[in-house]
C-alpha cells in the first residue's frame, strides 16, 4: 500500500491550502502511469493471441507446454531467457529430444535463440519481430 499511504500524504498536505496544482500533477502522472501499463498488457495479450493463431497447430505438447509457461511471464519473458535446462525442467524430456524441439521451434520462427552453448537462450519471438527480421510489414 505504499502507493495509498502517498496518495494519502499528498492529499492531507494539500487539504490545508487552496492551491491544488501539486495534487492535480501527481494525480494526472498517475492515470498516465496506469494506463501505459494497461495498453502494455493489451498488446502483451494481442500479441499472445497472434502468437497461437500462428503457431497452434505446429507446436508438439512438450512445446506447446513450454511456451504457455513462457507465456506466463507476462511481457518481460523469463528472466535471462528460457534456458534448455528449464525446457527439461518442465517437460521431464531428455537432453537431445529438448536439443530438437528448441532447434524445431527457432526454425519455425516461434522462438529467437541468442548466445552459444551453455549460455543459449531462447526468447518468445512476436509477430513484430519476425516482420522485422524477414524486412516484412507486419500481417493484419
Amino acid at each position: 500500500m505504499a502507493g495509498g499511504d502517498n496518495r494519502a500524504v499528498t492529499l492531507e498536505a494539500h487539504q490545508k491550502a487552496l492551491d491544488v496544482t501539486a495534487w492535480l500533477l501527481w494525480f494526472g502522472e498517475t492515470v498516465l502511469n496506469a494506463q501505459q501499463v494497461t495498453l502494455t498488457r493489451v498488446a502483451f495479450f494481442i500479441a499472445k493471441a497472434k502468437f497461437y493463431d500462428q503457431f497452434r497447430n505446429r507446436l508438439n505438447d512438450r512445446q506447446a507446454k513450454v511456451i504457455e509457461r513462457m507465456f506466463r511471464e507476462g511481457p518481460e519473458g523469463f528472466k535471462g531467457g528460457l534456458s534448455a535446462e528449464n525446457y527439461i525442467a518442465i517437460t521431464g524430456t531428455s537432453r537431445a529430444t529438448t536439443t530438437r524441439d528448441l532447434q524445431d521451434l527457432v526454425e519455425m520462427g516461434a522462438l529467437n535463440r541468442t548466445g552459444e552453448r551453455r549460455h543459449t537462450r531462447y526468447w518468445l519471438m512476436f509477430e513484430s519481430e519476425r516482420s522485422k527480421r524477414n524486412d516484412q510489414p507486419p500481417t493484419e
